[in-house]
């Protein structure tokens, strides 16, 4: 490593951690003062809303830390520009490429830090932080049972299941009620059950009835106290997975869900997506390096813009990505595209704007 190298990465290190510092402050302090009213009204500990707000830090450390990864690129380049110290560079016969080097290595560690965070860092740290807003800024006490966000879920190729609330350890469910369906999707039987325990890796329906739908119109119903049925969920499906927060769980608990619910129904989809998703965006750091560069250098190919140009040449990019990112995930999430482009559509595009960015610079 170069003495050139390593004080190009040190300048920019010490500008990304000013914008990485000042964004994350803003953020912290209006969320802290959106939320620390409530708070307050439930007589909290203070050492408990610090907690609180520790656990959002890495989440709200992977949103911001592209925008500052962008940002930064922008700046340090504009600096860089405005000392001619590019000029003195590419008059000693050094490349460009070798000249970002050091951002781009930056920004691939940067991009490690983030997949970290994203594959188990942040759901950990999520699902602690609600426990202690729950738990003890709320002094809410324990649910014993909670109703599900999306109570109905594929079973197999022609079932479906409906399943009303479910209990805080997974293995009571409540309001259960099976629909058995032929090819042509009509509805040929149909089970309900008060209950279903989960015991000895067996669920057990109690006290339900059974109903047989048959071609004539007729409908033959049988009722039982217990009676056992064939699912490949578990407890965990049904206090995380149903509820539907895929950010809450990591990387090995999504393949884990997967692997039992291969290709059921929209929220195998949605589940998908959310992973590309997740797996995509911590590489777009160097695509924002990229493009920052591009766009510091695209007038002249030595000059650079002012702090306030590039602060909104950043927030302008970071709002265009931001906005591709969350259509294409909609449109993921909505089966319209398939999981996998919908996760990496947003990184893809604008790497190839940044691309065609860079052959415009004058070299």
């Amino acid at each position: 490593m170069t003495i050139l190298f390593r004080y190009l990465f040190r300048e920019y290190g010490k500008i990304f951690t000013m914008c990485f510092s000042g964004l994350m402050t803003i953020y912290l302090v209006i969320d802290f003062f959106e939320k620390v009213r409530r708070f307050l009204r439930y007589d909290a500990n203070w050492l408990d809303i610090l907690t609180y707000f520790l656990l959002k830090a890495p989440a709200i450390s992977y949103q911001i830390a592209p925008l500052a990864i962008l940002m930064a690129a922008l700046l340090t380049f504009g600096l860089l520009s405005r000392s001619h110290e590019i000029t003195a560079m590419r008059s000693c016969g050094i490349s460009l490429l070798w000249v970002t080097s050091p951002f781009m290595v930056f920004a691939g560690g940067a991009s490690l830090v983030l997949l970290l965070f994203s594959s188990s860092v942040i759901p950990l740290a999520a699902s602690k932080s609600e426990e202690i807003r729950i738990m003890r800024i709320e002094k809410k006490p324990p649910a014993t049972a909670v109703v599900l966000k999306q109570p109905w879920t594929r079973v197999g190729t022609d079932r479906l299941m409906y399943v009303r609330s479910v209990s805080v350890g997974g293995e009571l469910l409540g309001g259960v009620r099976l629909f058995q369906l032929d090819r042509s999707f009509q509805l040929v039987a149909m089970t309900e059950a008060d209950e279903a325990i989960y015991r000895d890796s067996t669920w057990t329906l109690s006290q339900g009835r059974h109903r047989q739908f048959f071609p004539d119109g007729t409908v033959s119903t049988a009722e039982f106290e217990s009676q056992p049925i064939e699912l490949t969920l578990i407890p965990d499906d049904f206090t995380t997975w149903l509820g539907g927060d895929s950010e809450m769980m990591t990387f090995h608990d999504i393949r884990s869900y997967s692997r039992r619910r291969h290709q059921q129904g929209s929220q195998a989809a949605r589940l998908k997506t959310d992973y590309y998703s997740r797996i995509a965006f911590p590489f777009v750091t160097i695509i924002m390096v990229l493009v920052g560069i591009a766009l510091s250098l695209r007038r002249s190919g030595a000059r650079g813009g002012g702090m306030a140009v590039g602060i909104g040449q950043a927030l302008a990019v970071g709002f265009c990505y931001w906005s591709t990112h969350s259509i294409a995930i909609a449109l993921g999430r909505g089966g319209v595209l398939p999981p996998m482009n919908a996760g990496w559509m947003a990184n893809v595009l604008f790497m190839s704007f940044g691309l065609y960015l860079m052959l415009k610079v004058r070299y």
